[in-house]
């Protein structure tokens, strides 16, 4: 019996099943070998030798609903021993129809390959169980777990969790990705007593179930939450729901939709929190409270028009793709290494205007409608561009919007010699404006 097949063992099978065996080929991608549950033939067995030196094995399409009845079944001595000599890491099911009761017998075989850390399924259907486990779950390494795209049953009060307490226990990094998952039980997440890492992107949780779920039992250790994209709509509520995870440290909130709200009662986010992601939430202003200590602030895809932060402690913010008229106001952000103003309305980058940032050592501005008609506002950009890697995306994303005669030119190929700016005829004709505004306005008044 070759390694390749002893390591499809549950599903292939090494219990004297009469499924075949499938046949393997190794993936371009380093160590990855992929085996088909389809089209099962024999005489394939051959080719599970192409992957004895891969650390991630991926099982392909099939339907396993009819070994939901082996899950009791021990591995001979035998075959402990080729288990413990594998090499593998990751194991990845793709595709594949899972009855919930094969879990158990498949995670008691994985406990015997010392070296595999992580599963994943992807695309893939669970058939629910009538009921949980007969005995616990133990010795099974497995510390990265990932669902995405996956169908099962609602999660809410399914079966005790008390087999599975010893494992989920020594659970590190959890996905649950883009499976129309609501909530997760307040009792379930009071089990991941170890997990750092939660990613449950892309899913339908709203206000009122993340509260729920973020119980204050749940999740004690948890570091890196990835809420990206649900159905999130009140700043306020996410704010509360979280205020007691005082471990963790990055929060991903993008793309969700924060409806504008008028509160007395200001949230207070961990202190422990360095990076917080509001991309993509719909945001105008920044008026909201933010975490204290936030040390990377990820504002882009939003609709901000202005931008006035005070946060001595923060190294990079990220403003792309907003309506921002002009660079905002760095006074009160002293230690900030890292801006992106690309993609707004900004048409010139004056020298003053960044001269408090000491530390900065990347700034993106491109993309912006630049003014070129002055020779002073295309000189400080090149200034800027004369500093080693300060500007990732010079030369090629700074253009000229106007005056027409240079549109869609880039800034670095303006003739400069040509180009003549007034400052004083610019003032004087905005006096000129004002003054006549005001004749108008009182010629209105009434006498």
């Amino acid at each position: 019996m070759c390694r390749m097949e002893t390591l499809v063992f549950f599903f292939l099978l090494c219990l004297k099943n009469p499924v075949q065996t499938s046949g393997c080929n190794l993936e371009p991608s380093p160590n990855h070998c992929v085996c088909s549950l389809r089209d099962l033939q024999q005489s394939e067995r051959q080719t599970f030798l192409t992957c004895l030196a891969a650390t991630t094995y991926e099982l392909r399409g099939g339907d396993l609903s009819h070994l939901g009845a082996l899950s009791n079944i021990e591995p001979e001595p035998q075959l402990i021993d080729i288990l413990e000599s594998l090499t593998v890491r990751k194991l990845i099911f793709t595709d594949v129809v899972v009855p919930e009761a094969l879990l158990p017998g498949a995670l008691a075989f994985v406990s015997y390959a010392p070296l595999v850390s992580a599963l994943e399924f992807v695309n893939c259907t669970f058939l629910r169980a009538a009921q949980g486990p007969a005995s616990a779950i133990l010795g099974v390494k497995v510390s990265s777990l990932r669902f995405h795209k996956v169908t099962a049953e609602p999660l809410d009060d399914r079966f005790d969790l008390s087999p599975w307490r010893s494992w989920l226990g020594d659970l590190e990094n959890l996905t649950i990705s883009e499976s129309q998952v609501t909530s997760i039980p307040c009792k379930m997440g009071a089990a991941f007593t170890a997990l750092h890492l939660l990613d449950v992107s892309g899913n339908h949780f709203q206000d009122l179930s993340l509260s729920s779920s973020f119980c204050e039992r749940a999740f004690p250790r948890l570091q890196v939450l990835k809420l990206s994209h649900n159905h999130l709509t009140s700043y306020e509520t996410v704010c509360k729901s979280l205020s007691h995870l005082h471990r963790l440290i990055h929060l991903d909130l993008s793309q969700n939709n924060f409806l504008l709200e008028v509160s007395s009662f200001p949230c207070t986010w961990p202190e422990s929190l360095l990076i917080f992601n509001l991309s993509a939430t719909g945001l105008q202003y920044t008026g909201r409270s933010l975490p204290p200590n936030v040390q990377v602030l990820d504002l882009s895809a939003n609709s901000i028009l202005t931008l006035s932060l005070s946060n001595p402690g923060l190294k990079g913010l990220y403003l792309s793709n907003n309506r921002l008229q002009a660079v905002p106001s760095v006074k009160g952000l002293p230690r900030l290494e890292v801006l992106s103003l690309d993609q707004n309305q900004i048409s010139r980058l004056p020298s003053e205007a960044l001269q408090p940032l000491t530390h900065l050592r990347s700034l993106k501005a491109g993309l912006n409608p630049y003014n070129c008609s002055c020779r002073q506002y295309i000189k400080e950009i090149q200034a800027l561009a004369t500093q080693r890697s300060l500007l990732p995306d010079w030369p090629h994303d700074y253009i000229c919007k106007s005056p027409p005669a240079l549109e869609n030119y880039l800034l670095d190929e303006v003739p400069l010699s040509s180009l003549q700016c007034n400052k004083g005829l610019v003032s004087h004709g905005s006096v000129v404006s004002l003054l006549t505004c005001l004749h108008l306005l009182l010629c209105w008044l009434p006498t």
